[in-house]
């Protein structure tokens, strides 16, 4: 069930973004409330990964504005950008853990590079974090010996070892047999509540989202076709969101890649 906290953590403001002649967002807008688990969601390739960049100023949106925390990113210096970043986790698609370091130095990683900490004070930070996330007792262990759950549940540990107000997904489950599917699910709600984190989440998987999500936006032919909360969404009777929450092959959204953005904004334009 949606949260009514009406106080956007994230404001996204009629953001368009293109690369030369490609456009990636047309006009695009969503408020993300503090305390939420918010999913971004669509087919592959229509922008949903580049909103994430754009929270965390890695691009700069064309036009429109993105503001975190009441401050606009493309106006931040770069000294206001990088103490911004240091309240925003990430997560990355298959964990991107650093293969050349332990358990313990991949989480230990950030708090070296961004405070002045002393050794116990990180050993102690780095525990509590795996205990967090079930795994104490792994830190000498290398990437390669992980399971994929395991690997996923150490980078949701480094993602939130500062302490983030914000943490971004980028398709958190990706390549995860069911159950550690439903596991690292269970730990971002629960991570997020202790915490008091926002989670933006990108993602195609509509049946994890389902379960753990607060609100979500749809994108397709680089436009926002739909929000609101999973059950509304499955609901709903518009052709796009039934096709793409139901997984309709038939429908107004295109799978084909030539000329994917024109004929899905022609389609859709009609219904």
């Amino acid at each position: 069930m949606d949260k009514n906290l009406k106080d956007p953590i994230i404001r996204i403001q009629n953001v368009s973004f293109q690369r030369d002649d490609k456009v990636i967002l047309d006009d695009v807008s969503m408020e993300i409330q503090r305390g939420s688990i918010v999913a971004i969601m669509g087919p592959s390739g229509v922008g949903k990964t580049t909103i994430l960049r754009l929270i965390s100023g890695q691009l700069q949106p064309s036009s429109g504005s993105i503001e975190v925390n009441g401050n606009e990113v493309s106006a931040m210096t770069r000294r206001q950008l990088y103490d911004c970043r240091r309240d925003i986790g990430v997560l990355l698609q298959n964990g991107a853990l650093f293969t050349d370091l332990t358990v313990f130095e991949n989480i230990a990683t950030p708090l070296r590079e961004h405070t002045d900490l002393p050794e116990k004070a990180i050993r102690e930070r780095v525990s509590a974090k795996l205990e967090s996330v079930g795994l104490l007792g792994t830190e000498e262990l290398m990437p390669h010996s992980l399971s994929g759950g395991m690997a996923r549940r150490v980078a949701l540990a480094r993602a939130v070892i500062l302490n983030p107000k914000i943490v971004l997904f980028d398709e958190p489950m990706t390549g995860l047999d069911p159950i550690a599917m439903s596991t690292v699910s269970s730990l971002i709600r629960e991570t997020n509540d202790q915490l008091g984190l926002t989670s933006v989440i990108v993602t195609h998987n509509v049946n994890q989202m389902k379960k753990l999500v607060d609100h979500c936006y749809i994108l397709a032919a680089a436009k926002l076709i739909a929000q609101g909360s999973p059950e509304e969404l499955m609901r709903s009777q518009e052709p796009a969101v039934d096709q793409f929450m139901n997984g309709r092959v038939d429908g107004p959204i295109s799978f084909k890649y030539q000329n994917d953005r024109n004929n899905t904004a022609a389609s859709l334009s009609e219904t």
